[in-house]
């Protein structure tokens, strides 16, 4: 799995007996993000799938709508102590035209949930900010829904081998999965699946459901909204600002998505 894996020592304890061995882990590494030289977040994350999570940060950001605002994006010469290429820095090139909305970015540069920002000016943000409106007619059933999650947790090749890595995966309406992203940080996960979705057109994603494998958070309710997600299922809890978000602009969250039991805290599941 190369970079995305590394191994290292541990010691195991069972009951009364001792042993050492070597253990999976999930590699996590900065990487920053660049536009036009000039560094605009950095964010740690798994290797791989760098140029989709660029795209989905951005959509995400208000900063670009579809692959044709982007460009090039490329990796510049962040370099180890050996002197090797480290590909932990990507600079963005915006199509001619395409220009950074105020602010768009700033808030990423603390990508924890203490964001710094008030719940009122949060909403408010992403409804003047998001290029798409969420249909109005689309459906999906509890049925449907329930088959998600098990679906997702099958395709975790990376959680499977470490135990340390979200995923976010894109469904359309009667369950069939459309592409799935692990990460060690759950925005990250969802950055990397919506720019797969910017990179081979699918945006807007109004026929499509976002399922995460963590809580459904204020940031992650924002991504749907800003890709055109028209509902985000999470097999955790959500929290109250994305319930707020989510009532707001017309998103349908589902929480505690498990097996055949739900949360509905917005919107209709049929």
């Amino acid at each position: 799995m190369g970079r995305v894996t590394a191994r290292r020592p541990v010691v195991r304890i069972t009951g009364d007996r001792t042993s050492r061995r070597p253990d999976t882990l999930a590699v996590e590494e900065p990487l920053e993000i660049q536009m036009g030289g000039r560094s605009l977040t950095v964010t740690m994350r798994t290797p791989g799938h760098d140029v989709e999570l660029v795209h989905g940060f951005l959509l995400a950001e208000g900063i670009i709508g579809s692959r044709e605002d982007v460009a090039a994006v490329r990796y510049c010469n962040g370099v180890d102590e050996s002197g090797a290429n480290t590909y932990n820095v990507l600079d963005v090139a915006l199509a001619p035209g395409v220009t950074v909305p105020d602010g768009a970015g700033s808030r990423s540069f603390l990508t924890t949930s203490a964001c710094g920002v008030c719940g009122k000016e949060s909403l408010d943000q992403v409804r003047t900010r998001s290029r798409f409106s969420l249909p109005t007619g689309f459906r999906v059933t509890a049925q449907a829904l329930s088959g998600m999650a098990p679906r997702m947790r099958e395709q975790q090749k990376i959680f499977r081998s470490t135990g340390g890595l979200h995923a976010a995966a894109l469904f359309t309406a009667d369950g069939t999965l459309l592409e799935l992203r692990e990460d060690v940080g759950r925005h990250n996960a969802v950055d990397k699946v919506l720019g797969w979705a910017v990179t081979t057109g699918k945006v807007p994603l109004s026929d499509s459901v976002l399922v995460v494998s963590s809580r459904a958070s204020f940031e992650l309710a924002q991504k749907a909204v800003m890709a055109g997600v028209p509902v985000l299922a999470a097999v955790s809890a959500p929290s109250s600002l994305a319930v707020d978000l989510a009532v707001e602009t017309g998103l349908t969250l589902v929480g505690f998505l498990r097996d055949e039991s739900m949360n509905v805290y917005a919107g209709t599941v049929h």
